[in-house]
């Protein structure tokens, strides 16, 4: 990623520059009101590209903006999504090799014996709030353990959005925290600010935040009354006939958890955790691998890697979980992604987001207002470039001269910054984040919202604590 990226310096007046945005949301609301969970085939991608234009034709016709730098922009925006789009193949890869070789078919059956159905999504938000500290990526957590997670919650009886909330919650707590986290590392060296200051720094409000949000979980799982013990029982039944089920195979995410905790980057430990999962399945499923593959074993391993799979299992709900799409039920989103960063690199080479954090900055006296600027600004970076990082980036630049100005210490821009543009991005169905999670725990961006406990209250409770001035430091030169 290009972490120096330039804002256009072209004077757009914030309510032009909200048109696109205005546009987009509109656009998007139809989307999702005439296609549902099919608008990310498409629809959703053209309501993007429909924006992005509105915001070029405003920036040429009105402003006189040259197309290069509006092409420098989009251009700049696209070489930053290259790692992530590897990162969503490779999820797709294992995702699917991780099913068919009966790994999650294997964790799905045991934590369904030794989690109690009364506090699932309490222990589901604190297993994936650990893995994820030790990953340092909400990404790899949701594709492992979330996908095993969402199978013990629909046997339990969970709706998908509280199941998809506790697992989201927890698995951005870490990817906030997690000194191995780019997000993290990103932020704090925005803010110009030592890693683990920024860290401790964080916990302030981190910490009230996932107690909340686990609290609330651990509620909601005491007053669940649905009799899932039949669902269990036929879950159980379903997985036994279809799978080998051994604690062998839970050997694959332990040797995955060995290579993250070598600290080996999240796409080398992706690939060898596929390629892990695809041995393990040639040798514990020569049965689903011979069925996928039309009885080719190769055929089937191929398959199992990049294509959609789909077994039988006698159990409809069942048979839905433990259907698979491989890299390239990916596409969509990666065709999302692309047009989601021209949408951003529109508005960035225009200089509309300058223009609108520009507006909200002329409204700021202090600690209160400069942090809830900051984490507006957050949000709608998120929504107006689709891109987590390049709103964190954004988000920074933009303020890091005023806080130096109103003598305020760089680690509370890191804070705020981390508050909003991180846990927020998941909350947005288009942009990266948002996508990538749907897809990968087959639930709706605007399903699971509601129940993202953890994302919601965070930067709520950033700009609480700056209400209340609880430890905001200010610099001895203002």
């Amino acid at each position: 990623m290009d972490k120096n990226t330039n804002l256009s310096k072209h004077h757009i007046h914030w309510a032009v520059a909200l048109i696109p945005l205005a546009v987009l949301i509109a656009l998007q609301v139809l989307v999702i009101r005439e296609f549902g969970s099919d608008a990310l085939d498409g629809a959703s991608q053209t309501a993007l590209l429909l924006s992005a234009g509105v915001a070029v034709a405003i920036a040429m016709i009105g402003y006189r903006v040259p197309w290069s730098d509006i092409d420098r922009a989009i251009s700049d925006n696209v070489k930053t999504i290259g790692s992530a789009i590897l990162i969503l193949f490779l999820i797709g890869a294992v995702s699917g090799s991780w099913m068919m070789s009966g790994v999650v078919p294997t964790m799905i059956y045991y934590g369904m014996k030794i989690v109690s159905p009364s506090v699932f999504l309490f222990v589901a938000c604190l297993i994936c709030a650990l893995v994820s500290v030790v990953t340092g990526s909400s990404w790899t957590t949701v594709a492992t353990i979330g996908i095993a997670l969402m199978g013990i919650g629909t046997a339990h009886g969970y709706s998908v959005g509280w199941t998809a909330g506790a697992i989201i919650s927890g698995s951005y707590f870490g990817d906030k925290i997690s000194p191995l986290s780019d997000t993290t590392v990103l932020a704090s060296s925005v803010g110009e600010v030592p890693l683990f200051k920024h860290i401790r720094y964080m916990l302030i409000t981190t910490v009230p935040s996932f107690t909340i949000a686990l609290t609330i979980f651990l509620v909601a799982s005491l007053c669940h009354t649905t009799d899932s013990g039949l669902q269990s029982e036929l879950f159980a039944e379903g997985l036994q006939r279809v799978f080998s089920i051994s604690p062998w195979l839970l050997l694959v995410p332990v040797v995955t958890g060995v290579l993250i905790a070598l600290r080996l980057p999240a796409v080398i430990v992706l690939f060898l955790s596929a390629l892990m999962a695809g041995v393990v399945m040639l040798i514990a499923q020569p049965e689903i691998v011979a069925q996928v593959g039309d009885g080719n074993n190769f055929r089937g391993l191929m398959l199992t890697y990049y294509s959609s799979t789909s077994i039988d299992t006698g159990n409809e709900a069942l048979t839905s979980l433990v259907q698979t799409r491989g890299m390239r039920g990916m596409l969509s989103t990666v065709f999302l992604i692309f047009c989601a960063a021209a949408f951003g690199g529109a508005l960035t080479g225009a200089g509309m987001i300058q223009s609108i954090t520009s507006a909200l900055a002329k409204g700021i006296s202090g600690r209160r207002s400069l942090v809830s600027t900051t984490v507006a600004t957050g949000l709608i970076a998120n929504i107006t470039t689709g891109d987590q990082y390049l709103s964190i980036v954004l988000t920074g630049n933009i303020y890091k001269k005023l806080y130096k100005e109103k003598g305020f210490e760089g680690r509370l821009l890191s804070r705020s910054t981390e508050d909003s543009a991180t846990v927020t991005s998941v909350l947005v169905p288009w942009n990266t984040c948002g996508m990538t999670q749907s897809l990968v725990l087959k639930v709706p961006t605007i399903e699971y919202l509601p129940y993202c406990f953890f994302n919601i209250i965070s930067p709520l409770m950033s700009i609480l604590i700056a209400m209340l001035g609880y430890k905001i430091f200010r610099t001895e030169e203002k």
